[in-house]
């Protein structure tokens, strides 16, 4: 094991990230048979093969998961190294992995944009995915610091909420309860819905408000992403509860409107998540430390309903759409 070559050891990491010895060896600008050649002397030098190929996909063997795992604590303990020496010379530099779950990517690159400027020696890779791939990521310990909507009851991880994310109802804005106050869910209920897929922490939100007033929730469609369900409510597909967040910023205003309606906006929190006992980096800790810093400038805009009205008193005649 000692004549293994840190080279080595990044074309096997990179090639079990992306499965694939060609887009490995793209990332490293090699060339495919140089890869090739990297992993077969390391594979003589363990003695055992790191992969096995299944039709036109390769896996880890059980030798080559050990040695995954051994390449993450090495990698990771170098670039602690690293940025803790530069955090001594008064530098703040190295790389930050943080994954996001989709609805958060209307306000994660505002955030990340005054960070970079504070901290140019700083790389950030941000990954956008779902929430199930959030919890295998973090189950994994793939990244620094994870952003979600819905606490990882499952994990045994840190959480910490950092910022307000209220879900309110959209429809189209010539909706017929578009001008309704108060409107009783039995109400909401009657209407189809476009959803994301099950799992997503929007939806467990929404599902669980329905069962604690024994009512269903009629699915119309189940959609893969924010924007998709944006445009069919506008289509007139049906109405849909979102995070105020992904209005953020959108090409459509004017088109949908928020349903003033009963125990709505649904009162959440976002919360930024990683493995316990994990120990941060300075890089990461210095972004944390940010988070917390800066996140009432991100707040999403206020909800067109006051707390008065919420009490069931009469509400204003004022009506903002998204």
């Amino acid at each position: 094991m000692r004549h293994m070559t840190f080279r080595q050891l990044e074309v096997f990491e990179a090639i079990a990230r992306h499965g694939s010895f060609t887009r490995a060896a793209e990332e490293l600008f090699l060339t495919q048979p140089t890869a090739s050649m990297q992993i077969k002397r390391l594979g003589d030098t363990i003695g055992l093969p790191l992969f096995e190929q299944v039709g036109k996909r390769i896996y880890l063997t059980d030798a080559g998961r050990e040695l995954h795992a051994a390449c993450h604590e090495i990698f990771e303990r170098l670039d602690r190294s690293a940025m803790t020496v530069a955090d001594m010379k008064g530098l703040k530099k190295g790389h930050l992995r943080l994954a996001v779950v989709t609805t958060a990517k209307y306000f994660a690159p505002r955030l990340l944009g005054p960070f970079y400027h504070r901290y140019p020696g700083i790389d950030v890779a941000l990954k956008v995915t779902n929430r199930e791939r959030i919890l295998e990521r973090l189950a994994d310990n793939l990244d620094d610091l994870c952003i979600l909507g819905q606490p990882p009851e499952e994990l045994d991880a840190e959480i910490q909420p950092f910022l307000e994310n209220p879900l309110v109802i959209l429809a189209p804005a010539n909706h017929p309860l578009a001008k309704r106050r108060r409107i009783p869910l039995t109400r909401i209920a009657e209407e189809p819905f476009l959803m994301r897929e099950p799992g997503s922490g929007t939806r467990m939100a929404l599902e669980r408000l329905f069962k604690q007033h024994n009512l269903k929730i009629t699915v119309r469609m189940e959609l893969g992403s924010n924007e998709a369900i944006k445009q069919a409510i506008v289509g007139g597909l049906g109405i849909s509860v979102l995070s105020q967040h992904a209005l953020a910023l959108d090409g459509i205003a004017g088109q949908l409107t928020i349903l003033d309606a009963q125990y709505f906006p649904i009162q959440r929190h976002w919360y930024v998540a990683y493995p316990r006992g994990k120990q941060l980096s300075v890089v990461a800790r210095t972004f944390l430390d940010y988070l917390f810093e800066v996140r009432q400038h991100f707040a999403a805009p206020p909800y067109p309903t006051t707390s008065k009205n919420r009490r069931g008193k009469r509400p204003s005649r004022n009506r903002r759409t998204a």
